[in-house]
């Protein structure tokens, strides 16, 4: 049996649940899923500022308190954290290690980089049906979600931590048991067995109650502790799912269900760069405290083309917040927005419907779909995209002068501006890009 350990769901989790799995779950394998669409952005804007950086800002803060808890020779890390720039995100591991004085293999995956095959293909981009050639705004990345067959080479080459860009969340850790199991590339029921685990992993607290939890409904017991989970993963790609004694949360039936629906859009049809899983066969049974045993998955075979997320020049988002209490509040919030909107155009020349205006606390989050609320205090948020680092400041600067301006009783104003990068996804023949392994030895 192989045991798989959930040390991260998301690119700013916390580190600790990840470090105590590292010490006392006995893994064969500690998986950081730290990776998203906005995430991969977020780095390439980086990566455009400085070409040595790109990775995920916490990657080394990871390797520093988990290197040092893993067993040697026993338990291997892979990550995604390398996003943007996983070459640099290798170098940063190997240096960490250096730094340890732990001698560390880090094998890096890299092919997702898709930029050149979609400029030659002129792909249809999905959010507008047009395309790519007749997109407005400069295209700066192409991301082609990898497979798990790259951290399967990767880790033949005896690597003990493997680093990946963009990879489908579950290859993370479907890629390790292709290794372990050298399961064949067309056997659909164990590929899509292994992707059901990685996606229940691939969130880590999630599975434990955290996403789960509602003091009311569905109370969760030492959520300031909440403990990762793990899988032990059999030959046919059944599992037993569990979490450490004495951790926070919980695992049961319930959390696993949520979390098998979480993201997905057709149970039956499931596509991932490795397999079309079906998930309407799988089933749950709780085979002890925090113990859940899953089966059932079905496959078909895998996609012929694979998603790419592309990135656009976005400009600048300028933000500006000030909050309002007491009677009225909502009256002078609104107030306050229609001064702020009138300044910004005539003031300083943005265009009105390039800026939005939220009344945090009044509803907003239902954008519409609720009635509205009387609040005792409300937030007003202002944002606006625009085309240039100076007029976004100034939506900042508008919100904050309503200080001394008015309307009464604005205070706790904070104000941001930084430049974006508007995702978009397209489709490409999964033979454009494969991956490569370059392995760095300390």
């Amino acid at each position: 049996m192989i045991r798989l350990g959930a040390g991260a769901g998301f690119a700013g989790d916390r580190i600790d649940p990840a470090v105590d799995l590292a010490r006392r779950g006995e893994l064969d394998y500690l998986v950081f899923e730290c990776l998203g669409e906005r995430t991969v952005a977020a780095g390439q804007l980086r990566r455009l500022t400085d070409p040595r950086s790109g990775y995920d800002p916490l990657l080394e803060a990871r390797m520093r308190a988990v290197l040092p808890a893993v067993e040697p020779g026993r338990t291997r890390i892979v990550t995604n954290s390398g996003a943007a720039n996983p070459l640099a995100a290798g170098r940063a591991v190997a240096a960490v290690a250096r730094g340890l004085g732990r001698p560390t293999k880090v094998a890096v995956v890299t092919g997702d980089d898709a930029l050149e095959a979609v400029r030659r293909l002129d792909p249809v981009v999905w959010e507008t049906g047009e395309p790519l050639s007749r997109c407005d705004d400069e295209l700066v990345s192409a991301n082609a979600y990898l497979g798990a067959d790259g951290i399967r080479q990767a880790l033949a080459t005896g690597a003990d931590v493997v680093v990946t860009g963009r990879v489908a969340d579950p290859a993370l850790y479907l890629g390790p048991l292709l290794h372990e199991y050298a399961w064949a590339d067309d056997d659909w029921p164990r590929l899509a067995a292994g992707t059901v685990v990685g996606h229940l992993l691939e969130c880590a607290g999630q599975l434990t109650g955290g996403y789960f939890a509602d003091p009311v409904t569905k109370p969760v017991a030492g959520m300031a502790r909440l403990g990762f989970p793990f899988a032990d993963v059999r030959p046919d790609g059944t599992a037993t799912l569990g979490k450490l004694a004495e951790s926070g949360g919980r695992l049961d039936v319930r959390t696993c269900t949520e979390q098998l629906l979480y993201e997905v859009d057709q149970p039956r049809a499931y596509l991932t760069p490795d397999v079309v899983a079906d998930f309407s066969g799988v089933s749950f049974r709780e085979t002890g405290t925090d113990r859940v045993e899953v089966g059932g998955a079905r496959g078909e075979p895998r996609p012929d083309e694979l998603k790419v997320t592309l990135g656009f020049r976005g400009g600048w988002l300028g933000e500006g917040q000030i909050s309002y209490a007491g009677p009225r509040a909502r009256e002078r919030a609104e107030l306050a927005a229609e001064i702020v909107r009138e300044r910004l155009v005539a003031v300083h020349g943005l265009e009105a419907d390039a800026i939005g205006v939220e009344l945090v606390g009044t509803g907003a989050a239902f954008r519409g779909l609720a009635p509205a609320s009387d609040p005792l205090e409300v937030r007003l948020r202002v944002t606006a995209r625009t085309t240039d680092a100076v007029r976004a400041e100034a939506v900042g600067w508008e919100v904050e002068s309503l200080y001394t301006n008015g309307p009464a009783g604005g205070g706790g104003a904070r104000k941001g501006t930084q430049q974006t990068l508007v995702v978009r996804s397209c489709l490409v023949p999964r033979d454009l890009v494969a991956p490569t392994v370059t392995v760095m030895e300390d």
